[in-house]
């Protein structure tokens, strides 16, 4: 059976070109390539794990990538939890909250003329030693309303002339501030791995990922020397930024497996 090096980019980002991009270098095999047809050549929406649990590493690359696709300098971070006398039973309940939460959003953001909502919304069980269980909500959205308005939608029973709201609990909405790394690391944070189960949802206006392969880019050979080379060398950073011009090496992993030899992940950020 006759084996290739694939060359997989995963862009995340409106256009050709996206501020970030993922790559997956593997080894693939004929009988593999035409199963598929080669319609893996063409353009295609990267697939969504049919399961949006965090604890799946495919899930949680997932999430990032649609962040970065779709979130960045301005947009909000906002983190949402309960008073003891308003925790929900259930993780279902609290879903229920947010969303209704994120519907009041969108009705503001309508009514001051602003773009429609976009957000990615986790709902999280978290269990500490004594064995309490606090849910709370990480929400990514577009910016546009101002912090204070986003927290104080947060209600269980909307305030009047008379009468102070009463809040759910805490909200906090932070500017989004992207490094040299973009949102990655905010999105790490919120699907970090911790106790319990997390789920997540999305609104269906996000830009997806799309991905496109190369075949015979690499040799096997080739990748056997590159994996040679120290991880923090600067001849390492500096193979792949050659690869991919225009594009700075964020991280990079590499696996090797007996039969199908070396792999690499790489994410690059465009250079401004």
């Amino acid at each position: 059976m006759k084996t290739f090096q694939r060359e997989k980019k995963i862009y995340c980002g409106a256009g050709n070109t996206p501020d970030y991009m993922e790559v997956d270098i593997y080894q693939y095999t004929d009988s593999q390539k035409a199963a598929v047809k080669g319609k893996r050549a063409k353009k295609e929406k990267v697939s969504a794990p049919k399961q949006k649990n965090l604890n799946d590493k495919n899930a949680k690359r997932y999430f990032v990538q649609l962040a970065e696709a779709n979130f960045g300098q301005g947009d909000l971070a906002v983190h949402l939890s309960y008073a003891d006398e308003h925790l929900p039973a259930t993780p279902e309940q609290a879903h229920a909250i947010a969303v209704t939460y994120l519907r009041r959003v969108a009705y503001r953001r309508a009514k001051e003329g602003l773009p429609p909502l976009k957000y990615l919304l986790v709902t999280q069980v978290g269990r500490k030693k004594q064995g309490t269980h606090r849910i709370h909500h990480h929400i990514l959205m577009n910016g546009g309303l101002d912090r204070d308005t986003v927290e104080g939608m947060w209600w269980k029973i909307k305030g009047t002339k008379k009468r102070k709201p009463v809040m759910y609990g805490w909200a906090n909405a932070d500017r989004l501030r992207p490094n040299d790394n973009g949102i990655s690391q905010m999105a790490g944070y919120i699907i970090k791995d911790s106790m319990g189960k997390k789920h997540w949802t999305q609104s269906q206006n996000l830009i997806k990922p799309w991905s496109r392969t190369n075949d015979y880019k690499y040799s096997r050979r080739q990748l056997l020397k590159i994996a040679e080379m120290p991880l923090d060398s600067e001849t390492y950073r500096l193979f792949w930024e050659t690869q991919y011009k225009g594009y700075k090496l964020i991280q990079c992993w590499r696996a090797y497996n007996e039969n199908t030899g070396w792999a690499f992940y790489l994410q690059l950020r465009r250079r401004n």
